[in-house]
């Protein structure tokens, strides 16, 4: 069971050459990336101001909410640790 190298060089091969035969979505043809016609260019949408202070407002609020939850979690589980220790004991 020593052709470890040649098996492992021609399984490299095989899959260097099926990589080349896929196209990734940027290599088509009909990519919008490609094209830079009128229609298929992206629409550049804006945010106002008072838009984007509701967008933080909210993001901190959830992050606020997990966190308070991952730390209530975190203190529970520390708990039944201790009072599994304290009951084997």
């Amino acid at each position: 069971m020593s052709f470890g190298g040649s098996v492992s060089a021609m399984i490299s091969s095989i899959k260097n050459n099926t990589r080349a035969k896929r196209k990734t979505y940027f290599d088509r043809k009909t990519s919008s990336f490609r094209k830079r016609d009128k229609k298929n260019v992206l629409d550049e949408k804006k945010a106002t101001p008072e838009q984007l202070a509701n967008i933080r407002e909210k993001l901190a609020k959830e992050n606020r909410k997990k966190s308070i939850k991952t730390a209530l979690f975190i203190v529970f589980i520390a708990i039944l640790i201790i009072l599994l220790l304290v009951y084997i004991n």
